[in-house]
């Protein structure tokens, strides 16, 4: 099975889902640092629409200004677009396999799709 992770080493939810695919030996993995290679807005909108949630619930508050530019409230194509200008308010680590898309928090969230 092929699986894609968008990740961040600095976060350690993301290292433990990645950690978890690589002891895989039926998965074939993609590993895709975001900050450095950062997703379109139509393929961000494309993983949201395949997990089940909104970009809304996707953003990542912690550490951005993400709620002192109102972003929590916004809609889904302001959040979208501030998410492919600035990557580092995607919330981490988002997987995609032939199964579905899951945002990995909790990390053991990965185990639906695999």
């Amino acid at each position: 099975m092929k699986a894609t992770i968008w990740h961040n080493s600095n976060c350690g939810t993301s290292r433990k889902v990645l950690a978890q695919l690589q002891e895989r030996d039926d998965v074939e993995l993609e590993v895709v640092e975001y900050l450095k290679d950062p997703p379109s807005r139509d393929k961000l909108a494309q993983l949201y629409r395949d997990a089940g949630i909104t970009p809304v619930q996707g953003l990542r508050l912690r550490g951005t200004d993400a709620e002192d530019r109102g972003l929590p409230s916004a809609s889904d194509d302001e959040v979208l677009e501030a998410m492919a200008a600035e990557p580092r308010l995607i919330e981490r680590p988002l997987v995609e396999t032939e199964k579905g898309v899951r945002l990995c928090r909790p990390a053991e969230k990965v185990d639906e799709i695999l």
